[in-house]
């Protein structure tokens, strides 16, 4: 018999699976976790650190970046005094908290802005080395923690001079809301810098205190475990495909105090393309997130569910093995003996006819057959015997099985356990969802400031005397160093364009007709066109302007966990997101205009973030709301971000139940569709095929040749058959012999 053929293969593999199925049922529906922390928070938790590495290693890096396109700018112009140096960097950037220019040869102090560098730590010597002008980490004597950013001017005919910059660690735009700490950490763990947890002379009372000191300890004892993670390789940290994050990431669960229990996620600066490195990433800092989670210890696992889910998977699967075996395996083998029985010349005893479709019309069959063998062709109960009626086959009997195991599994997979409206959301949740989203919407905000204030570099070093050659060559420049512009020009007071780079010019707008520094040009088409502008005050009446790349914008928004993420302008457009969307049409709900609209009120001096959780029937969404707040030029856009993702992806119990429950019952129509499939094609269809061939034989058709499709069970049946053809040729033959010897 073949291995994977015949009728034994198919029945048993059903056996297996539907115990396999029971004991997954019994075990998976009756020990859900319910966990003191959902897994669904500490995920939130990991991402809300992902989005902090991700802040802090962009400002780090566009930090460099400035500093060194600011010093290029420089030294492609004319020589000018320190002082000049540092009154234009500070007029244009205000991130550095000091800046200092330094004569490299005699170490002497040129210039400074701000707060003291310390140029003490440098060492000039190893400035020409390679990496001698890589950022680095300086501690200052207060044990506060400054990174100096290092980039050379150069003019023919003076000494080389190291403009520096000294910025502090703090985290750029990040809200934490109520009751988080963020960090960042170095290699061995210690907390360079911190936000969240107040100092003790800054609360009131002896219990605040203590409450100061135990976060203080928790932050520690987590930055220490989220170093020593930190060091794994990024692959090795996640599950594989899990995609994502291109840094090492994860979530920690610490201590309980008062019911709320401390939990942390912590992220790795990463750079934004795999296999690349930025300045930030060569630093080695790990950011920590800690926030304390109430815990719900109400919740408790009901085993009954999936015991009697099991039990009744059992019970189905015993009477759908037993009407198997007892109504087609038992049958075709007996058929299978009895065909090898007559097909060997065993005719003495009758042919033991199944009761059951086509083994009862095949087993009809080979009785006619034993007595045409037995009494010659010619004898009454042959080809002449009336045939029994056709009863329902195997294909019905299968199909009554299915049946009865789709009566299980269709409830589980349609009905049972739903998670309805009723759900229980952790707050923590939507307040996560409300925090990403206004930290997405600051980091939208300072990317639109940063790219006017990369323009408005330009612009400082543009004058009457400044060529078109020398004004493509700045461009140019600029277009390499950023990525987020798809074209960069030069327009006069006319209109006219003096220089460009990049794609074609679409904004129409002369030098003077717009005040704003960035603007939407245009209210219809495929894509908005925002352009920022930079006037020119060394040539009046001239304007540089930049026009930012729609999939720029787009990218910034692509953040696991937030789900679907839109911008849109004042009237409710939108103008970006990080999935499929038409350009400004509206949201896809009137309730999310509802909460824009209110997210936009001024509570106090400036509108706040705001988050819902809307159930709606069967569904759950939270979604948030987070307009622009803020100085900058990107200010008198009055755009917002708003965000909302369908509550049934989140690792909560309700939904981790209905998911099992939904798998299980399609666990089981899989496994009937395989096996009763299986069982058909190599059994049911053949068996059929075979009663006609053994009531056509049986009838007298002594041409037709039975050849075997397969070698198992039917096969044999149908070799016997062949045989029993062969004999039943040679038996006329013979008779034909014999009848003109008995005329003569």
């Amino acid at each position: 018999m073949s291995l994977l053929g015949g009728i034994r293969p198919p029945i048993a593999v059903l056996s297996v699976l539907l115990l396999a199925l029971a004991a997954l049922t019994a075990f998976s529906l009756g020990r859900v976790p319910h966990d003191e922390v959902p897994e669904a928070v500490l995920t939130s938790q990991q991402q809300f650190a992902e989005d902090g590495a991700i802040a802090m290693r962009a400002s780090l890096d566009e930090g460099v970046t400035d500093l060194n396109r600011a010093a290029a700018l420089f030294n492609a112009g004319e020589p000018v005094s320190a002082d000049a140096v540092l009154d234009k960097i500070s007029s244009v950037y205000q991130k550095w908290r000091g800046t200092a220019v330094v004569e490299i040869t005699s170490g002497k102090l040129l210039a400074a802005r701000g707060e003291n560098v310390p140029l003490t730590a440098i060492d000039r010597a190893s400035l020409s080395e390679e990496g001698g002008l890589h950022p680095r980490m300086m501690r200052l004597a207060n044990g506060e923690t400054r990174l100096l950013s290092f980039a050379l001017l150069s003019w023919e005919g003076r000494p080389q001079q190291l403009l520096v910059a000294s910025n502090s660690l703090r985290f750029p735009g990040i809200s934490l809301g109520q009751f988080r700490s963020i960090a960042v950490l170095d290699t061995s763990g210690a907390i360079l810098s911190s936000d969240g947890i107040p100092e003790p002379e800054q609360v009131l009372t002896d219990d605040q205190r203590e409450d100061v000191k135990r976060d203080n300890k928790q932050l520690e004892a987590f930055a220490k475990t989220a170093a020593k993670k930190a060091q794994q390789h990024p692959l090795k940290s996640k599950a594989p495909g899990a995609g994502g994050f291109l840094g090492v990431s994860g979530s920690l669960v610490g201590g309980v105090y008062n019911g709320d229990r401390a939990t942390a996620g912590y992220a790795t600066l990463a750079a934004p393309q795999p296999g690349e490195g930025t300045s930030a990433t060569a630093l080695g800092l790990t950011v920590v997130a800690m926030i304390r989670v109430a815990e719900d210890p109400t919740r408790a696992t009901d085993t009954v569910f999936g015991i009697l889910a099991a039990g009744a998977l059992l019970v189905i699967g015993i009477v759908v093995v037993a009407l198997l075996l007892s109504l087609v395996q038992r049958p075709l083998i007996r058929l299978f003996l009895e065909g090898r029985r007559l097909a060997r010349g065993d005719l003495q005893r009758p042919v033991s006819v199944p009761r059951y479709g086509e083994g009862a019309r095949i087993g009809a069959a080979l009785e006619r057959l034993r007595s045409q063998l037995l009494h010659g062709t010619r004898d009454t109960s042959g080809p002449t015997a009336p045939r029994r009626k056709r009863r329902l086959g195997a294909r019905a009997l299968m199909a009554g099985c299915a049946v009865l195991i789709l009566a299980w599994s269709g409830p589980l997979a349609l009905l049972l356990n739903r998670a309805d409206s009723g759900a229980v959301i952790p707050q923590q949740l939507v307040n996560d969802q409300r925090e990403r989203t206004d930290t997405l919407t600051d980091r939208v905000r300072r990317a639109l400031n940063e790219g006017h204030a990369d323009l408005a570099s330009v612009a400082s070093q543009i004058s009457r005397e400044t060529t078109a050659d020398q004004m493509t060559d700045v461009l140019e420049r600029t277009a390499q160093q950023h990525l987020r512009y798809q074209s960069l020009y030069v327009r006069g007071d006319g209109g006219e364009i003096l220089a460009r780079t990049g794609g074609q010019p679409h904004d129409g707008t002369a030098s003077g007709d717009s005040a704003e520094p960035i603007a939407v040009t245009n209210h219809s088409g495929k894509e908005p066109v925002i352009v920022a502008r930079a006037v020119v005050s060394g040539s009046p009446g001239a304007t540089v302007v930049g026009e930012f790349r729609i999939d720029f914008v787009n990218s910034l928004l692509k953040r696991p966990g937030l789900g679907d993420v839109r911008v849109v302008d004042a009237e409710g457009r939108v103008l970006a997101g990080n999935t499929g969307y038409r350009a400004f049409q509206k949201l896809p709900s009137d309730r999310l205009d509802a909460l824009v609209t209110g997210a936009n009120v001024k509570a106090g001096k400036n509108a706040r973030a705001g988050a819902v959780l809307y159930r709606d029937g069967q569904s759950v969404q939270i979604a948030a709301a987070a307009p622009f707040v803020g100085g900058g030029a990107a200010k008198p856009l009055s755009w917002t971000v708003v965000s909302w993702r369908p509550a049934a992806g989140l690792v909560i119990p309700e939904y981790t139940l209905q998911n099992r429950t939904v798998l299980a019952g399609l666990l089981g129509l899989t496994a009937a569709a395989a096996c009763l499939g299986w069982l058909h094609i190599v059994v049911a269809r053949p068996m059929r095929a075979l009663a006609g061939q053994a009531e056509a034989l049986a009838d007298g058709d002594r041409r037709t040749v039975l050849y075997p499709r397969h070698h198992d069970e039917v096969g044999a049946v149908v070799r016997s058959l062949e045989v029993i053809r062969q004999q039943l040729q040679e038996q006329r033959k013979r008779d034909g012999a014999q009848a003109p010897a008995g005329r003569n």
